[in-house]
């Protein structure tokens, strides 16, 4: 083992130590003990001042105990409020005077201490009762942050798997329609069918490898597009025109990958497809530092059914895309879909990392 990975390690074992909550009990009351010394006068000795506030500690420990792991469970955290307080004021009347009789046997050799003890009652008592109030402060807010961090953690935890699921449902649609393609030009011998290979290929190895990564580089993405769009050029011939125009530069964007190709073989399936005329697929990408703007439109039959194109979009539904573009782009997307007589256009809008 590295002298890096040995350091790592150490210092994993020490934060998990010092954030566990066996260690925030100890410092805690180790700070509390010191303040109660701290408040001795100082005319009476270290020893004897050190064990008044050790004695003192112990007390508060007690009480403080007797709240978190019986009153709090079995009453405030089942709605038992008024129960909860009587028993707390309650406990706290019978432990004081139990705290009274210890200092005033420990004080023997003081009087004018056992004296203070016993005219100090009330003030003690309200003591305790705001150190005791204050643990179940400190015990609710925090419970409340712990669930908040588990909420937090499950919620991240559905994410991701609704993100895997919803990717899931993308490839093997577009393997298999793709697959298709390239078995119709062989049964054709058409001599386009070993570019498709070539083209295939390349986005084999983008969907296999590249594409299960939570984002990849914006130029991947868009040369997986571009060869898409080489393919569908190469099986539909000079019946539709495919024109892609890309505007800015691309530097080091991220993108969640395969995010646009579902909407662009939409134009295809039911654009270019469904069309026994000549057709056209218009792709305009603007890039601008973190923003890019991307547009998509296509011609379509006059007798196609719109609702057909509004209920799905490449094969996986619409709101499938509208859901992964909500998980993966919270507040920063804009998604406008148009639903024109001759054309269908879509634009969306990303803020990227």
């Amino acid at each position: 083992m590295t002298t890096e990975s040995q350091r790592s390690k150490l210092l994993g074992l020490v934060f998990d130590l010092i954030t566990s909550r066996a260690f925030t009990h100890v410092a805690w009351w180790l700070l509390l003990i010191a303040v109660f010394f701290s408040l001795e006068e100082p005319g009476y000795g270290f020893w004897f001042r050190l064990t008044n506030a050790l004695l003192l500690g112990l007390f508060y420990m007690g009480v403080v105990y007797f709240n978190l792991l019986y009153l709090i469970p079995e009453y405030l955290s089942q709605k038992k409020i008024f129960r909860y307080i009587l028993l707390l004021l309650v406990s706290l009347l019978i432990a004081s005077p139990i705290r009274t009789f210890l200092f005033y046997l420990k004080f023997n050799a003081h009087p004018d201490l056992q004296l203070r003890v016993l005219e100090t009652q009330v003030e003690q008592y309200l003591a305790s009762l705001f150190i005791v109030l204050s643990s179940t402060v400190l015990k609710i807010i925090s419970d409340w942050l712990r669930q908040q961090r588990e909420l937090r953690e499950l919620t991240t935890q559905n994410l991701q798997s609704e993100i895997r699921f919803l990717r899931s449902q993308i490839n093997p649609h577009f393997l298999f329609n793709t697959l298709n393609s390239l078995y119709a030009l062989t049964l054709k011998k058409d001599d386009s069918a070993p570019a498709i290979v070539l083209k295939l290929s390349d986005m084999m190895r983008y969907m296999l490898y590249e594409s299960n990564s939570e984002k990849v580089p914006l130029k991947k993405e868009v040369d997986y597009i571009k060869n898409y769009l080489e393919l569908e050029k190469l099986r539909h011939g000079v019946k539709t025109e495919v024109i892609f125009e890309l505007e800015g530069a691309m530097s080091d964007q991220k993108i969640t990958p395969l995010l646009f190709i579902p909407f662009i073989e939409n134009c295809f399936k039911h654009g270019v497809n469904k069309s026994v005329e000549k057709s056209l697929v218009q792709l305009h990408m603007k890039l601008e530092d973190n923003k890019i703007w991307f547009q998509i439109r296509n011609s379509k039959p006059a007798d196609l059914n719109s609702l057909e194109i509004s209920n799905e979009v490449g094969g996986i539904g619409l709101e499938n895309i509208k859901r992964r573009l909500k998980l993966l782009y919270p507040g920063k997307h804009h998604l406008e879909i148009r639903d024109k007589s001759a054309e269908y256009i879509v634009n969306l809008e990303l803020m990227l990392e």
